[in-house]
């Protein structure tokens, strides 16, 4: 969802006046709000974000309607003990890129969403665990390749929403030898975010 939300952002910054022309920006603002004020709910601490409600397992041999369900469905986090940084970066992207997106229209509501990636970021940066060996019940649905390209890919928004030279230096200086994978980037995904990075 944080990666949707990213790419939301991301494409209505570029091309929202195409999808004011047809009437769909609305729609598009209003779907990412429904997805920020989520997430920003799931992050009631600097260093804990609620990740995923429900049992992979339990959930994947569901072929019913929510509504029917009567299983458990256990709410999960990652925090400082048991860190996520892919989780934590890409909330932290999807953040910073809404809040440049709410930034000329609520900027009370673009510095709340813009807090939060800050602080989702530092916590993603400062207790690098992929989220699969802190949650081991997601890595048979949800496994990460790594986690350096969402921390490439959050600095990078956060450069754009404060113009903070640190972020820049992040991204380009301090770990692009080591999180780069400069010119071995074959595609854009919700697990691979090398080639946006670059072109962001």
């Amino acid at each position: 969802m944080a990666f949707t939300a990213t790419v939301l952002s991301w494409a209505i910054l570029e091309y929202g006046h195409h999808m004011d022309a047809v009437k769909q920006l609305d729609y598009a603002m209003e779907s990412l709000k429904w997805i920020t004020d989520y997430l920003v709910n799931a992050h009631p601490f600097a260093d804990i974000l609620y990740i995923q409600v429900g049992d992979p397992e339990v959930d994947h041999n569901c072929w019913e309607r929510p509504e029917n369900m009567t299983e458990k469905r256990p709410v999960i986090q990652v925090n400082s003990s048991f860190p996520g940084t892919e989780v934590a970066a890409e909330t932290a992207a999807a953040l910073a890129s809404a809040s440049l997106v709410f930034k000329e229209i609520n900027l009370t509501y673009s510095l709340i969403l813009l807090e939060h990636a800050q602080q989702l970021f530092t916590f993603a940066d400062t207790y690098k665990v992929s989220y699969s060996v802190s949650v081991p019940q997601v890595g048979k649905y949800y496994n990460s390749s790594g986690y350096e390209d969402e921390l490439l890919w959050a600095g990078s928004w956060l450069y754009h929403a404060t113009k903070d030279p640190s972020y820049l230096d992040y991204v380009t200086e301090k770990n692009e030898n080591e999180f780069g994978s400069l010119g071995s980037v074959s595609w854009f995904s919700w697990d691979d975010k090398h080639a946006a990075t670059q072109v962001d």
